[in-house]
């Protein structure tokens, strides 16, 4: 996800009382506007139909949309709710998730790059099932909710040490994923390189995500997502794998070797060699 701006947006930083300090550390960081939550909500920028705002708050950060039937916030959440059940009760290798990048191939633990990580949830998935994870986030705000839920997942894992071991696997950098991948010696090529770029949802938007609402927002469409599988693909060692809606085309370049199919998501594997 996330890897373009949108620069028409209205988006301020918005601390809960008790909050300021550290929203006004924020403010400065990302170089955007300190406002107190009630007068975002009371539209003082101009009765704008569309507006986001970083809620910082005891919870952490969020992303948060006013305006007409704005859905809730968004949070990047680890050790709690949807993340926990599918960790615990999600289907482990047997995933189509575990199946494209390898994981379910006995005693292959890759070092894996997630190279469009947004809310890191499949970052995480693929943590917990035993890669070794390095995700990518070049938008600064998503990255910082991200940066976040990693921060309150270590905080849960003081009494959770499968979450702690989990963790120890992940480490997330705030970077161009082409500048990073072109800036990559040889020797640290990764195993395997993960995609999810961002996609044009379908017009029944009631149905997107409100999580899908925010980020098209906040970043825009991942319209250079082919360029970036070229150049994965020059540096994977085993694999590249492209997550997409099971409706949507293939990226522009190369056929995939052979896709992974299922109700919504398909995953769109390109081997470049036999694994281990």
């Amino acid at each position: 996800m996330s890897r373009s701006s949108n620069t028409g947006l209205s988006l301020a930083i918005c601390p809960r009382p008790g909050f300021e300090h550290r929203a006004g550390l924020l403010s400065r960081q990302l170089s955007l506007p300190l406002l107190p939550i009630d007068l975002w909500v009371q539209d003082i920028v101009g009765c704008l139909p569309e507006r986001l705002a970083i809620v910082v708050d005891d919870r952490g950060l969020s992303l948060q949309q006013f305006g007409p039937k704005a859905p809730g916030p968004v949070r990047c959440e680890f050790a709690l709710g949807a993340a926990r059940h599918r960790r615990l009760y999600g289907g482990g290798k047997g995933q189509d998730i575990a199946k494209a990048t390898g994981l379910s191939h006995s005693g292959f633990r890759p070092q894996l790059l997630d190279l469009t990580a947004g809310l890191g949830r499949d970052g995480f998935i693929l943590a917990s099932l035993g890669a070794q994870v390095t995700m990518i986030e070049r938008n600064p705000i998503i990255y910082e909710l991200l940066a976040d839920g990693l921060c309150r997942a270590c905080d849960e894992a003081e009494k959770d040490p499968a979450l702690a071991e989990i963790l120890q696997r992940i480490r997330a950098i705030c970077q161009d994923s082409v500048d990073y991948l072109e800036t990559l010696p040889g020797l640290q090529s990764p195993d395997v390189i993960y995609l999810d770029p961002m996609f044009p949802p379908r017009e029944k938007s009631s149905k997107v995500k409100k999580e899908m609402q925010a980020f098209h927002q906040l970043v825009g469409l991942d319209n250079d997502a082919g360029d970036l599988l070229a150049t994965a693909l020059k540096k994977a060692r085993y694999r590249v794998v492209v997550k997409r809606p099971a409706y949507a085309p293939i990226l522009s370049g190369p056929e995939p070797g052979y896709t992974l199919k299922g109700k919504s998501t398909r995953f769109d594997v390109y081997p470049l060699q036999k694994l281990p």
